[in-house]
C-alpha cells in the first residue's frame, strides 16, 4: 500500500486515548532504525594515543545490532500494549467498569472475587526463553525505550498513564517482594507513595497483591514485563506456585498483559504453570536459539567487525569467523565481549611490546582463553549441545565484573603518560630522581619506544638536564631520537668555589650516546645514525615482514 493511502490509525485503535497517545505502529524498517544503536566511529580515531583509543572501544559496550528476533519482538510488544488496552478503554466505560470490579477485590481482599461487571478479556501473555548472553534482556530494554513509560492525560479526564513496568523477579520468587517493588518503581516515576501505603508490615502478602491489582488498573498499566524468572528455582514450594499463580491471575482475571523473560532452567516451571494463562500462547511464546553459523551470523560479525580502533584494521578472513563462532558458541554478548577485549590487548600489544595492532586468530583465542574462563563450561556445553548441561548456567554476571574489571585494567597500563604529566607537574618539590626516571621510562615505552632504548636514551638527558620534569624529559629524548634534538642543555648559574665535574670516561663504539653525539657532530640526524648502526628498526618494518 502506497504510504499516502495509510491510515494514521486503525479504528478501534484510534477511538481508545489509552492507544491514541502511544506512538505510531512502526513498519519493519522503521524499527529496525529505531533499535539500532551503533557506537560513533570516525577513521582519524585510529590515529589517537593509545590510551585514548583504549577508551573508544568501550563504545562497543553498548552495541545493539538488531537482529530478526529481535523485530519480531519489537511487533509482539506492539501488538500486546494496544491489544490489552482494547477491553480497558475509557471513552466507552471499560475503564471504570474495570476500576469497580477492582474496589469490589479491595474490599473483599480476594483476587479471585467475583466481578460486579462482566468484561471480555483482550489481555495476553507471553515468554521470551533462552541462555544467558543471547540478547533477551537488552532486547526488551531496547523495545521498551520506543514507548513513554508514562503518558499525562488532562482530557477528558485526568490520569497518569503507567505504559510498561519492567521488574526483576525477586531472588527467591518472593510474591511479597515482587509487590514492594512494583510499588517503589511507580513511587520514582510518579511521585506517589504506595510503598509506604501498601508495602508494609501491616498488610499480608494476599492483600499486597490484591492493591497491585488495583494499582496497575488504577494507572492504567499497559504491560507488566518480569525479567529473570528463573530465579524462582531458588524458591520454596509455596512461594513458587503462588507468584506464577499471581501472574496469571493478572492475565486472566485482571486483564493486564504480561512478559516474562527467563533463560532454559525456566522451561519446566512455564510449562507447569504460565502455559495455563488464558492466551498465553496467542502471541507465541519466543524461544530464543543461539545464532547458528548462517547467513545471519555473518552479517552481525562483518557489520561488528567494522568497528576497529587498531591502527592497523584488519579484514575478515574465513578463519576469523571460525575463530569467532568457536569461542562463543553464537552467543552474541560473548561475541562483542571477545572483540572489545581482542582489540585492547592489541592496542597493549603494540603499546608496550611494539607488535602491530593486528586482530589475529591466535590473538583471539588467547584473549578468550584468559577472559572466558568462568564460561569456558558453557561454551563446551553449547559446543556439545549439551542442554542439561546449559540449564546450569542462568547468570552471565561473574562474567560481565570480570571482562569490567580486565578492561579497567588495561587502561591503566595504557596510561603511564597521563601518569608522568601529573608527575611533572611539581618536580620542584622534591621528588624522588628514581620515580622520575621511571615515570618517564614508563612513557617513553608508552609512546612506542623499546625499553632498551629508552633505558639508552635517557641515561644522557638527565645527566645533562637532571632538573627537568618526567614530560620535559619525555620531549627531550623524543626529539632526539627524532633528529630534533638542539643539543644544548639549559645554561645553569655557576656556584663560588664548585668544583669541576670530572670529564666522563669514553663511550664505547656501540654506545648509543656515543651514536648521537657523533651524529650531532657531523650534522646528521640521530635517528639515521641508530638506523645505520641497526639499534632500531626501519620504519614499517613489522609490516614488511
Amino acid at each position: 500500500m502506497d504510504g499516502a493511502d495509510e491510515p494514521a490509525t486503525l479504528p478501534e485503535y484510534r477511538d481508545n486515548p489509552f492507544i491514541s497517545a502511544l506512538p505510531p505502529i512502526l513498519s519493519t524498517v522503521e524499527a529496525l532504525e529505531r533499535l539500532t544503536d551503533l557506537p560513533r566511529f570516525d577513521e582519524a580515531e585510529r590515529r589517537y594515543p593509545a590510551h585514548l583509543r583504549a577508551h573508544c572501544v568501550q563504545r562497543l559496550g553498548r552495541y545493539f545490532d538488531p537482529l530478526d528476533r529481535h523485530l519480531l519482538l519489537e511487533s509482539r510488544f506492539s501488538m500486546l500494549v494496544r491489544q490489552g488496552y482494547l477491553g480497558r478503554n475509557p471513552a466507552t466505560g471499560d475503564y471504570v467498569r474495570r476500576l469497580q470490579n477492582s474496589h469490589e477485590r479491595l474490599e473483599q481482599h480476594d483476587l479471585n472475587a467475583t466481578p460486579r461487571h462482566a468484561i471480555e478479556p483482550t489481555a495476553s501473555g507471553f515468554a521470551i526463553i533462552g541462555c544467558s548472553g543471547i540478547g533477551k534482556s537488552r532486547g526488551i530494554e531496547r523495545v521498551l525505550k520506543l514507548y513513554p513509560q508514562v503518558l499525562h492525560h488532562s482530557r477528558p479526564f485526568s490520569l497518569k498513564q503507567m505504559v510498561w513496568l519492567k521488574l526483576d523477579c525477586p531472588y527467591k520468587g518472593s510474591p511479597k517482594q515482587l509487590c514492594i517493588s512494583f510499588f517503589a518503581e511507580l513511587d520514582k516515576l510518579l511521585g506517589t507513595a504506595y510503598r509506604r501505603k501498601y508495602g508494609t508490615g501491616r498488610y499480608a502478602v494476599d492483600e499486597m497483591m490484591v492493591w497491585m491489582a488495583h494499582v496497575s488498573e488504577l494507572h492504567a498499566l499497559g504491560v507488566l514485563v518480569v525479567d529473570e524468572i528463573q530465579h524462582l528455582r531458588q524458591a520454596p514450594g509455596a512461594s513458587k506456585d503462588d507468584l506464577l499463580n499471581f501472574l496469571v491471575t493478572l492475565v486472566n482475571t485482571i486483564g493486564l498483559p504480561v512478559m516474562i523473560i527467563g533463560t532454559l532452567s525456566a522451561v519446566p516451571l512455564l510449562q507447569s504453570a504460565f502455559r495455563q494463562a488464558r492466551r498465553a500462547s496467542g502471541m507465541g511464546s519466543l524461544m530464543w536459539e543461539r545464532l547458528p553459523r548462517d547467513a545471519h551470523w555473518d552479517q552481525f560479525v562483518e557489520r561488528m567487525w567494522s568497528f576497529q580502533w587498531t591502527q592497523e584494521h584488519t579484514p575478515l578472513t574465513d578463519e576469523l569467523r571460525h575463530v569467532l563462532y568457536d569461542e562463543t558458541q553464537g552467543i552474541v554478548d560473548l561475541v562483542v565481549k571477545l572483540f572489545m577485549l581482542a582489540q585492547v590487548h592489541a592496542i597493549q600489544l603494540g603499546t608496550m611490546r611494539g607488535r602491530p595492532e593486528r586482530l589475529e586468530a591466535g590473538l583471539l583465542r588467547h584473549v578468550a582463553k584468559e577472559n572466558f574462563k568462568l564460561v569456558a563450561p558453557m561454551i563446551e556445553a553449547l559446543r556439545k549441545n549439551d542442554e542439561k548441561a546449559l540449564i546450569a548456567y542462568d547468570d552471565l554476571s561473574p562474567l560481565h565484573a570480570f571482562v569490567t574489571q580486565a578492561l579497567q585494567i588495561a587502561l591503566a597500563r595504557l596510561g603511564p603518560p597521563l601518569a608522568a604529566a601529573r608527575h611533572g607537574l611539581s618536580l620542584a618539590s622534591g621528588r624522588d630522581a628514581e620515580a622520575v626516571r621511571e615515570a618517564t621510562l614508563a612513557a617513553l615505552q608508552a609512546v612506542g619506544v623499546a625499553p632498551e632504548i629508552a633505558e639508552l636514551a635517557l641515561g644522557p638527558v638527565i645527566a645533562e638536564t637532571p632538573d627537568l620534569s618526567p614530560m620535559g624529559l619525555l620531549a627531550r629524548v623524543m626529539a632526539m631520537l627524532q633528529g630534533q634534538d638542539t643539543g644544548k642543555a639549559p645554561a645553569k648559574r655557576r656556584g663560588a668555589g664548585k668544583p669541576k665535574k670530572a670529564e666522563p670516561p669514553p663511550l664505547d663504539a656501540d654506545d648509543l650516546r656515543g651514536i648521537a653525539a657523533q651524529a650531532k657532530a657531523t650534522m646528521r640526524a640521530a635517528h639515521a645514525a641508530f638506523l645505520d648502526a641497526g639499534v632500531v628498526r626501519p620504519p614499517l618494518a613489522d609490516f614488511a615482514a
